[in-house]
């Protein structure tokens, strides 16, 4: 896809945060859309994926590890065609196989159960490492919070994977600067992130996680990096694209109401429109 054509399907996988959360009455929509953009060149420019063919064996795999923003990853795999895109409606809802995090075992296309904050990182570890030993192809992509980096869990994984020189591995931080508690430097600050990454023998890239061009490049060149796992930190607006919820901490996990939801929608309409016109 061009740049044009992944601004115009993030809209749709926004679209679908929105519905899924509004349809649930609760999750996670501020991370979510913060990621939207992200999940979006992943899934349709960036991984090696067949949505025929989800247990393909030489796929390029994708750990959630801040698996509350299973909204978010859900209208990703629903719009590639892993599953049917009206079944967002039915997020968190009985008897739905889209829970509130990410399911392996139900949920087509999810290679890794996430949610329990810090262990998605160890997780993709292991996927990149078991690729090096069988000399097979297929990278391992992970997407962690900037504020559940604050775990201790995150840095063993991490210090393995640069003492392993494991670069078919690429972390990506969804740096949006806001938890549930506050800004993550007033709840316990990890910054500087790229610093620690680099101290942990990481290949690093800061980029603006809201821009596609930014993006590709990033993802290029952790393609072209050797002998190093790459840690893409994106700088992200929290609830971006709807305009009530940027940058609000308040819509961390809240759901929004029918008539917020009628707000979302339309911002997110009139967007899709102005692409439209370009």
């Amino acid at each position: 896809m061009n740049t044009l054509e992944l601004q115009k399907m993030a809209v749709e996988v926004r679209k679908g945060i929105i519905d899924g959360v509004h349809s649930a009455k609760a999750g996670h929509p501020g991370g979510s859309l913060s990621a939207a953009d992200i999940f979006t060149y992943l899934y349709f420019e960036e991984m090696n994926i067949d949505p025929k063919n989800p247990k393909d064996p030489n796929r390029d795999r994708f750990v959630l590890s801040k698996g509350h923003t299973a909204p978010g990853l859900y209208s990703a795999l629903a719009h590639k065609g892993y599953f049917p895109v009206e079944d967002l409606l039915t997020l968190r809802h009985i008897g739905s196989y889209l829970q509130g995090h990410p399911d392996m075992k139900h949920i087509p296309g999810v290679d890794m159960s996430s949610g329990s904050l810090g262990q998605g990182l160890s997780a993709a570890v292991g996927m990149a490492l078991s690729a090096k030993l069988k000399n097979a192809d297929y990278r391992t992509y992970c997407l962690t919070g900037d504020g559940e980096i604050q775990e201790g869990q995150i840095w063993e994984a991490a210090m393995f994977a640069g003492s392993r020189n494991l670069d078919n591995l690429c972390v990506i931080v969804d740096n949006n600067n806001l938890q549930i508690d506050g800004t993550i430097e007033d709840v316990c600050s990890p910054y500087p992130i790229d610093k620690k990454f680099e101290a942990f023998n990481f290949h690093v890239i800061n980029v603006n996680g809201n821009d596609f061009d930014e993006l590709r490049a990033a993802f290029d060149e952790a393609k072209a990096t050797k002998d190093q796992p790459t840690a893409i930190i994106a700088h992200t607006t929290k609830g971006k694209g709807v305009s009530f919820m940027e940058n609000q901490v308040g819509w961390h996990g809240k759901a929004p109401n029918d008539e917020e939801y009628a707000i979302a929608i339309e911002d997110l309409r009139k967007a899709g429109e102005a692409l439209c016109q370009k």
